[in-house]
């Protein structure tokens, strides 16, 4: 625990649980179409899943790192690679959500949909993956700080969906401006660019 870098883990966490991702862009289309109450059945679903995808992975983590040690240190670099894939996909990422409602129908999703979202999410398991070998490798040897750390993940998924969904149309209606789109997404990406920076080593 001592060595987990909390000033670039919390924000990493932060910044890809609660920018757009699959799951995400879901609940803020079922938001805006159906409202909270008709979709927060996905809402429950998808932090479920996100639950036991960290949990999962935490798991399989600590196997890989067991199985070869020196895979911590190759990760680091491959974390950072994958953090300037995120930065870079940030800078051109669209909130244009109500534009696509009008376009598609979308009947209210409920439990099981959100669940299978996260279980086929491959943001989410490329982050979790990430994750675990890099920024909490010296932690994953400890089975209960996979399960406590995992739930702590759920939650803060819980959050993010819960605000895409309740937030939706006001979001995608701020953020389709362009000027404002392209300020956050130009600091996102750069508080990425920093974070993968740090995480090599090279800077501290």
């Amino acid at each position: 625990m001592e060595n987990i870098d909390f000033a670039a883990l919390i924000p990493f966490v932060f910044l890809t649980v609660y920018t757009p991702g699959p799951a995400n862009i879901t609940c803020a289309s079922l938001g805006i179409k159906h409202g909270l109450k008709e979709s927060i059945n996905f809402v429950y679903g998808s932090a479920l899943g996100f639950t036991v995808m960290s949990l999962l992975a935490g798991l399989f983590s600590n196997l890989l790192l067991s199985i070869v040690p020196s895979l911590a240190s190759i990760m680091r670099w491959v974390g950072a690679a994958y953090i300037l894939y995120l930065a870079y996909h940030m800078l051109k990422t669209d909130y244009s959500f109500a534009q696509n409602n009008n376009q598609t129908e979308i009947k209210p999703l409920g439990f099981k949909y959100g669940f299978l979202i996260q279980l086929v999410n491959p943001k989410s398991i490329i982050f979790l993956l990430t994750l675990y070998t890099t920024f909490l490798y010296s932690a994953v040897e400890q089975t209960s700080f996979i399960f406590i750390f995992a739930l702590i993940l759920g939650l803060i998924g819980f959050g993010s969906n819960l605000l895409w969904t309740f937030l939706g149309a006001g979001i995608s209606q701020l953020l389709n401006q362009e000027c404002i789109k392209k300020i956050v997404n130009l600091v996102l990406a750069l508080i990425l660019v920093y974070l993968a920076v740090r995480l090599t080593g090279i800077l501290r």
